[in-house]
C-alpha cells in the first residue's frame, strides 16, 4: 500500500495543479471489504461535472498504477459537501497533501480498518 499511496500523492499534486485543489483525497480501507482500499476523494471541481470529471480521475489514475495495484483499488468514490462521512472525515484530521495514518475508527458510520489519507481540508463555501 505504501507504494500506491505514494504514487497516488504524486498524482494528486498534479491534479491539483491542472484542475483545482481537493477537500480529501486518501485511500480506507473498509472493514467489510478487507483487501480492497477506495479511493475518497472531494473537491468543489469534481462536484461540478461529476461524470466528466470522475472519468478523467479513474484514466489518471489507471495510467498512474500498474495492473496489480489497480487490482488493489476497490472504486474511487467522489464524496459530496454533504455527505455525514465526509464531514465526520473533514472534522477529525486537517492534513494538505501530507500523510495521516488511520486505523480502527468510524467516519459518518463506516468502520474503516485503515485510512492513509493525503488530504483532508476546510471545505470552501458555497457561491450562488
Amino acid at each position: 500500500m505504501k507504494e500506491i499511496f505514494r504514487k497516488l500523492k504524486k498524482l494528486e499534486r498534479e491534479i491539483s495543479s491542472a484542475k483545482g485543489e481537493f477537500v480529501l483525497f486518501g485511500l480506507f480501507l473498509r472493514k467489510d471489504a478487507p483487501g480492497k482500499y477506495d479511493l475518497l476523494v472531494s473537491s468543489p471541481w469534481l462536484e461540478a461535472e461529476q461524470k466528466k470529471s470522475l472519468e478523467y480521475l479513474a484514466k489518471k489514475v489507471s495510467s498512474t498504477l500498474n495492473q496489480d495495484e489497480l487490482l488493489s483499488l476497490s472504486r474511487i468514490v467522489v464524496l459530496e459537501r454533504n455527505n455525514p462521512a465526509l464531514k465526520a472525515i473533514l472534522k477529525s484530521i486537517h492534513v494538505k497533501q501530507g500523510d495521516v495514518k488511520v486505523q480502527n475508527t468510524n467516519f459518518g458510520g463506516v468502520q474503516i480498518s485503515q485510512a492513509c489519507i493525503s488530504t483532508s481540508a476546510q471545505m470552501p463555501p458555497t457561491t450562488k
